[in-house]
């Protein structure tokens, strides 16, 4: 059975200067976000950006993979942390998601740290 979420982003002025919200309208698990530019490109100063939101959804898709591999083994986990960390940088001469990489940590009994 498929399922839809949605998410909605507004955005007023310019690019470098202005601002924008995102927010999430399937859950209403945050609303109005704040995002601009420089948090995308310099320091997130409290506001989020769609890479930060890409790296949450990769942690959290992950662990649940993860947890779902690992249960299906017959050796379900205690506790999974999973960091994602996304980079964006300029890629000839546009910006662009360049990579996602994960860290994961996890407490599983029965199962050797080799085989984790």
């Amino acid at each position: 059975m498929a399922t839809t979420r949605q998410a909605e982003a507004t955005w007023k002025g310019e690019l470098r200067t202005g601002s924008g919200v995102v927010t999430a309208n399937s859950s209403d698990a945050f609303r109005e976000l704040p995002v601009t530019w420089a948090s995308r490109t310099e320091e997130a100063n409290g506001r989020t950006s769609p890479e930060e939101l890409i790296a949450a959804a990769h942690a959290s898709c992950f662990s649940m993979a993860l947890s779902g591999g690992l249960g299906r083994r017959g050796t379900p986990p205690e506790r999974l942390e999973v960091s994602a960390t996304v980079t964006f940088d300029q890629v000839e001469g546009g910006w662009r998601v360049v990579s996602s990489a994960l860290t994961v940590r996890g407490q599983v009994p029965g199962i050797s740290e080799g085989d984790f």
